[in-house]
């Protein structure tokens, strides 16, 4: 029996968002605004009215969410208010994008069609989700609100996923990690950012998510008691000087705690920075970098600054638009601290990135050439000239996301910045297109370098250039940044064109040579026998001397019937690395989505998954690949793919030995591998396929390939290994 529900109380409730709404957006209204918010509202509450989410509670409360995150937490007007009010109305009701327009003006609809799904058939071989992505993309070049507003619906998704299915939990999480949080940090949002980051884990590795979450909650009282003591020398010598100020401890995310964990290859006990202190000053735009370098001074009077870790994005922002002083402090306790300093301006836009920006902008406090407001021109450039496919476009979008930055210079000091690892010929480029196509080399700090030379900070770079010089596909492998990458396939594609006009020329005159007609029949025997799959591709291998012109004779064209294609050297192996057919596989042994149980099912070989470990099946054209979750590839599968993804897990049916890895590390001792072995072969009876063991200065590592029935008896092992004297860490590993 359905539950009742109370109209009343969902009314209520409905009104007291949007008195919120309203509340919240007050300091940033004109007159007429209210107005106009107002109308918006009716209109989307009229256009979703008989619609519920899947958590059961009116849809409308979605838009007052998506609205709410805009003006409170990005910062966002009027406009945005509309538009995020309005923004799913053309995709989930008959609503056209000429009747916002109509009512609400060109720049609202322009939002809204730009976070409006592209609906319809695609082409084989391209993803829907990478075809929404790139459209919604294409209108940052018009208006950058369309990223903020959908930041802010992907932020409310996020928060209410409880409600979906398991399948649509890991699709829409993996997507978030894949673009939404990577967008959320490049536009400066970082309270976002890490809020997207963190409900990511909670969904796609929940037991991983809560412990660590539990373990930070434990550590509370104890942290905030050292932050007290820590913090106590500095706010009294601040007070003394007269700074107007706030101090506050901030903790580290549980995602960016898991990542340090993982990259250093170390416990939660042994992540010493789990949070950070933040001095924040209110000090006017024009004395601020004085007076962050004077706090620095004053906490490194108390502390002993490591000389490693200072970081100045005062003088010198980070691309996002980030600026702060941070510098890592050796406290009392013998602890590592880091301290962040910055002006109240600073705060605003590290919190609020982008809106923030134009805040201040209009304050005339923003340069027009702030390094935000060119990573942005930046991209609009690549958007305008990007014409590879959806996947292929959305692989270099993200590169361009999440990246550190190198800062250099020309000869006559102009400040260069360009992604970590771009090279000297990604510089010719940045400087000017005909510059790189012409480029031969670099003088680097007065020194040649080739041009695949990879530039570090501080740099100064003259590009060397000749007239003789032409791109190559191997450029290709020389330069990461969109705008190279572009520029040489542009020349590429334009060089291949020319070339195949004179393999026409070449055709033509053979086919005259040997008193054969060119009709479109005769071409087509060509391109199956020598087995080419376009005709400019043809040309181009004619002209480049790839095909032997004087294979193409008079008896080819008598044959009749099927011409047999020649074999070709540039026809590659068919190969699947991909998959691991799993050893008498039975079919129940694992319960798939819909459709799927005639699928034959495959193990991918990248994760190795084992009965107990969270799944899903990846649809190919030969069956269904089953993935762990937290594979290495299942974000971009389910990013790019979501409509192939399906849900599986495991029954209890039969017991079958499937690989999985252990690597463990410990202090060095005679003995110790034998004791090892006999555990996992005498005690557990378990079979090992290989171990490798290797030591050095009273230390050893090693790993070992086992046939295990499922993760508990993996978990058995592993507990068991844990106990032998002399191990100090062992865990699993993607085999």
């Amino acid at each position: 029996m359905s539950p009742v529900i109370d109209l009343e109380a969902e009314r209520q409730e409905i009104l007291r968002q949007y008195r919120r709404l309203l509340r919240t957006a007050k300091p940033y209204l004109q007159s007429g605004d209210t107005k106009i918010i107002k109308k918006a509202f009716n209109q989307s509450l009229e256009a979703h009215k008989d619609m519920r989410r899947k958590s059961g509670e009116p849809y409308i409360l979605h838009p007052l969410a998506v609205a709410q995150i805009a003006v409170e937490e990005i910062g966002l007007g009027t406009t945005s208010i509309v538009a995020a009010l309005l923004h799913d109305v053309v995709e989930d009701t008959p609503t056209e994008i000429s009747d916002v327009e109509r009512d609400f003006g060109p720049k609202v609809a322009r939002i809204v069609d730009g976070l409006t799904k592209i609906s319809g058939v695609f082409e084989q071989g391209t993803s829907e989700q990478a075809e929404n992505f790139r459209k919604m993309l294409l209108t940052l070049s018009e208006d950058v609100r369309v990223i903020l507003i959908k930041l802010a619906d992907r932020l409310h998704n996020m928060r209410t996923l409880d409600s979906m299915p398991r399948h649509k939990q890991l699709k829409i999480a993996s997507e978030t990690i894949y673009l939404y949080a990577p967008l959320a940090h490049r536009l400066g949002l970082y309270a976002i950012k890490t809020e997207l980051e963190d409900l990511h884990l909670k969904y796609t590795d929940t037991e991983i998510y809560a412990d660590l979450k539990g373990k930070v909650k434990q550590s509370q009282s104890a942290r905030n008691r050292f932050i007290k003591e820590f913090v106590q020398p500095i706010d009294d010598e601040l007070k003394a000087q007269g700074f107007s100020y706030e101090i506050k401890g901030r903790p580290k995310s549980i995602y960016s705690i898991l990542k340090k964990m993982r990259k250093q290859n170390v416990t939660f006990e042994e992540v010493y920075d789990l949070f950070a202190i933040r001095v924040i000053l209110d000090v006017p735009h024009d004395q601020e970098k004085a007076a962050c370098w004077q706090v620095y001074s004053i906490v490194t009077d108390f502390y002993q600054p490591n000389p490693d870790r200072l970081r100045d994005w005062v003088s010198t922002p980070k691309a996002n638009g980030y600026e702060s002083l941070h510098t890592t402090v050796m406290s009392h306790p013998g602890q590592w601290v880091e301290v962040q300093i910055r002006s109240r301006r600073m705060d605003d836009i590290a919190e609020k990135g982008y809106a923030a920006h134009w805040k201040y902008k209009d304050t005339g406090s923003l340069q027009p050439e702030s390094t935000l407001e060119a990573w942005v021109n930046r991209v609009r450039e690549m958007l305008e000239s990007n014409n590879s496919s959806a996947l292929e476009f959305m692989d270099e979008f993200r590169q361009n996301l999440f990246v550190k930055e190198v800062y250099t210079f020309t000869p006559k000091g102009k400040l260069i910045i360009l992604p970590e690892k771009a090279t000297a010929l990604d510089f010719a480029f940045d400087i000017h297109t005909h510059i790189g196509l012409r480029c031969l080399g670099a003088k680097v700090n007065q020194k040649l370098e080739p041009f695949s030379y990879k530039l570090r900070n501080g740099d100064q770079v003259e590009i060397l250039t000749s007239h003789k010089q032409k791109p190559t596909a191997d450029w290709l492998n020389y330069v990461i940044t969109s705008k190279a990458k572009n520029r040489i396939k542009d020349y590429l594609r334009d060089d291949k064109r020319s070339k195949a006009d004179d393999g026409k020329f070449i055709l033509e005159k053979r086919l005259e040579l040997i008193g054969v007609e060119n009709t479109p029949e005769n071409f087509q025997r060509l391109l199956t026998y020598f087995n080419v799959p376009t005709a400019q591709e043809f040309y181009f291998r004619l002209a480049m001397g790839m095909l032997d012109g004087r294979e193409i004779r008079e008896n080819l064209f008598r044959q009749e019937g099927i011409i047999t294609p020649r074999p070709s050297v540039l026809e590659p192996k068919k190969f699947d690395s991909e998959i691991q057919k799993i050893r008498g596989l039975h079919p129940n042994m694992l319960v798939v989505g819909e459709r799927t149980d005639k699928f034959n099912h495959s193990l991918a070989r990248c994760c190795n998954p084992i009965p107990g470990d969270d799944v899903f099946g990846f649809e190919t054209e030969t069956g269904l690949i089953i993935h762990r979750t937290s594979c290495h590839r299942a974000v971009d599968l389910m990013s790019n793919y979501g409509n192939r993804i399906v849900r599986a897990k495991w029954t209890d049916q039969l017991e079958l030995a499937f690989l999985a890895g252990i690597r463990f590390k410990g202090s060095d001792r005679v003995g110790i591998v034998n004791d090892i072995t006999r555990i996992i072969s005498t005690a557990l009876k378990v079979n090992m396929r290989s171990i490798t063991v290797e030591a050095n200065d009273g230390f050893f590592e090693g790993q070992i390939l086992v046939f295990v029935n499922d993760t508990d008896h993996l978990n058995k092992l592993i507990q068991r290994l844990v106990r032998v004297n002399g191990v100090l860490q062992v865990e699993r590993f993607d085999s």
